[in-house]
């Protein structure tokens, strides 16, 4: 029977979750499920023909343990003669700033850590020791507070922002302590595991052995098998519904004078870009359907095709609005009837045809803001209780404590900037990637929560997005070595800030 470091190597393989000459940083915590991860890869280093290093993060939590924990990790680093990453956090503070929860909290600073790692070129990839338990512990809190298809796809194998991967997912905690176990190695004990107002720690303790013991001995492995069968039928369908935005679904600007029935996107204004997110002279677009093509499709389809409308025009549809949709969609007495939607959009049936209206592009959006940055200078966001400075940094300055990919080459930016909220069709250059994205695509990518995410600020530089908030900045406006540079940085607004 294969080992346990065999089978994970052959798990690596299979999935090409690293490659050779990868430069990986373990996240180490101090507990047993990172360093089996560590001790796995050092067996494996040769084999996989990567470079290992360790990173830790002092979340500053647990006051003398966390000190503790720190020192136990450099340890162990120290000890296999390996490269080691540290910063300490004041996570607590950013819980309260941004009004997270400290899990969440922690998850941001850790992330945000990992990325700045990678963003200064001083690892490839990082390795995080989550196991098919916390596979299906997220699973089931998902289903607890509510999810679909979507949500059911638990923990992610890899995440490309960053190049995050989680080589233990398959595997359970238990075969990792008995690898620990079994050559000697010890591991720090998270106090806060035991607490029960953390909602994980409740599931883990209470909830899944109930399971195990009452319903199903089986459960963790089925819920972690139905993870990855959901991955692989959203990864079917998001290519499926990619493909129904652009063919079935037809897009136009809310003020242009469009004649009646389908119009294919590529007669849509020279200005466009075929697709709803990328058009640059209006950021809100109509979206049409037909009616008899809806609704002579599956249920299922059905409301995927609504909800990815809701998606790629930035409608924030729950399941009950997709459901009064579908219904009114189904009506058949007469055209012209709206029906009204989240974020000042309406639903009209004329005819054959559904057609998604935006809102009145005159009637400016109440949470929409725009604030012009001078350089050197500061902004208030009174939205997010936030201000966006750019700060001159002359040459030889001290620079000990500012994060290089917030250091930007001042003659490469403009003297005037732009903060404002991303907006639908929003495209960023992430370092180490091979071009833009849909700033869209990486807030979700970073588990950005639906409410904080339509405020989240960008500072814009003539036509190009230059910072975004928890970001590396834009590469190529990167300051020079033993050059002057202008450092964006944020901070919370206090009682203390005077009225903008």
């Amino acid at each position: 029977m294969p080992s346990l470091p065999e089978k994970l190597l052959a798990h690596i393989r299979k999935h090409e979750l690293l490659t050779p000459g990868d430069r990986v940083g373990v996240a180490v915590s101090g507990g047993a499920d990172s360093v089996a991860l560590l001790r796995l890869l050092l067996e494996l280093r040769q084999q996989l023909g990567v470079v290992l290093s360790v990173i830790h993060l002092n979340h500053n939590l647990r006051g003398t343990e966390s000190d503790q924990d720190e020192e136990f990790v450099s340890a162990l680093a120290h000890k296999h003669k390996l490269t080691f990453h540290s910063a300490s956090a004041d996570v607590a503070k950013h819980a309260a700033e941004h009004q997270l929860s400290l899990e969440a909290a922690a998850r941001d600073v850790r992330y945000a850590y990992f990325e700045r790692l990678i963003n200064e070129a001083l690892l490839d990839k990082v390795a995080t020791g989550h196991t098919l338990d916390d596979q299906a512990e997220t699973v089931l809190m998902r289903v607890i507070r509510g999810t679909g298809m979507r949500g059911l796809r638990g923990i992610q194998p890899r995440i490309e922002v960053g190049e995050v991967v989680r080589p233990l997912l398959w595997t359970r905690r238990k075969d990792l302590l008995c690898y620990l176990q079994s050559m000697g190695q010890s591991w720090r004990e998270d106090s806060t595991n035991e607490q029960s107002k953390f909602t994980r720690n409740r599931v883990r303790q209470l909830l899944v052995p109930l399971l195990e013991r009452e319903f199903n001995p089986s459960v963790t492995e089925n819920l972690a098998e139905l993870a990855e069968i959901a991955r692989a039928e959203e990864d079917y369908w998001e290519s499926e519904v990619e493909g129904w935005m652009g063919t079935v679904v037809q897009w136009s600007p809310p003020t242009s004078s469009m004649p009646s029935g389908f119009v294919p996107l590529s007669e849509l204004s020279a200005g466009s870009s075929g697709h709803p997110e990328e058009n640059s002279e209006d950021e809100r677009m109509n979206a049409v359907v037909d009616r008899n093509w809806l609704l002579a499709e599956p249920l299922a389809l059905q409301r995927r095709a609504i909800k990815a409308i809701g998606d790629h025009a930035s409608i924030p549809l729950e399941y009950k609005h997709v459901e009064e949709v579908l219904q009114f969609a189904a009506q058949e007495n007469g055209s012209g009837n709206q029906l009204m939607l989240p974020g000042g959009w309406t639903v009209v049936r004329e005819g054959a045809s559904l057609e998604f209206k935006a809102p009145r592009s005159d009637i400016p959006v109440e949470s929409d803001y725009e604030y012009l940055l001078a350089v050197p200078g500061e902004v208030k966001i009174p939205q997010i209780n936030l201000a966006i400075s750019a700060v001159a940094m002359p040459v030889g300055s001290e620079r000990q404590d500012v994060h290089p990919d917030q250091l930007f080459d001042p003659i490469q930016l403009s003297k005037q900037l732009v903060v404002r909220n991303w907006r639908p069709g929003d495209r960023f250059w992430p370092e180490h990637t091979k071009g833009h994205k849909k700033l869209k695509e990486l807030l979700h990518e970073k588990h950005i929560p639906h409410g904080e995410r339509r405020l989240w600020p960008v500072v814009v530089s003539g036509d190009e997005i230059v910072w975004v908030r928890g970001f590396a900045g834009r590469a190529h406006f990167r300051s020079k070595e033993g050059k002057g540079a202008i450092l964006i940085v944020e901070r919370a607004l206090s009682d203390d800030d005077p009225e903008s």
